[in-house]
């Protein structure tokens, strides 16, 4: 998460990624590898995938990746990051809510501290359960920010999504395996500062 960027607007995220050689860690995020290393692989999709990282990781364990990103600057850098290791990635300037995506078209949809607005209607939250498969998850995880803390990186928490909104539209139609607090350790990058993840992770049964 850009603490200081409010809005889904591309020009933002392009100024914060050229404001830097490298914004984040440059490795997949923690509750990925823990969450995903042991499921099988299939088609994937990547929710705001900044410079890569996750995409590239799941690429290498065998999954057919499709990236999002509002931001050129960002992809620019995870295209390189995928030439580097050797791995093929579909990647897509789009926001979430824009996105032409296939209804139930993936086996896992990924959203690693997504930056997505809320709306009266829900439209992010509905955006990341539709192109959920049968039989496929949905991992959504977000630091856990306190008021005092967001106020002070100059955003306002509640504009965003996390993942307690997502659980809300969980229904019988979806078995949620994982919904708690985490402690998190990263050696580097923006988001290195966050001690506690919220994960939640949640398989469509039909």
């Amino acid at each position: 998460m850009v603490t200081h960027i409010v809005t889904n607007h591309p020009d933002e995220w392009d100024a914060r990624y050229s404001s830097a050689e490298q914004v984040w860690s440059g490795d997949p995020n923690g509750a990925l590898v823990a969450e995903v290393a042991s499921l099988p692989p299939g088609r994937a999709l990547d929710v705001g995938c900044g410079e890569g990282a996750d995409a590239v990781w799941l690429a290498s364990r065998g999954w057919a990746v499709t990236a999002i990103d509002v931001s050129a600057v960002a992809l620019d850098r995870a295209e390189q990051h995928a030439r580097d290791a050797g791995v093929d990635v579909t990647w897509v300037r789009t926001g979430l809510v824009e996105a032409n995506l296939p209804a139930r078209g993936f086996d896992l949809v990924s959203a690693q501290y997504p930056a997505l607005l809320r709306t009266a209607g829900g439209d992010a939250e509905r955006a990341l359960l539709r192109p959920v498969a049968v039989g496929g998850e949905l991992l959504v995880v977000h630091h856990e920010v306190t008021t005092d803390e967001a106020h002070a990186h100059g955003f306002d928490p509640l504009m965003f999504i996390m993942p307690a909104d997502v659980a809300t539209l969980l229904d019988d139609d979806w078995e949620v395996l994982v919904d708690e607090r985490r402690d998190r350790t990263i050696a580097g990058g923006a988001g290195a500062h966050h001690a506690h993840d919220l994960v939640l992770r949640a398989r469509r049964l039909r």
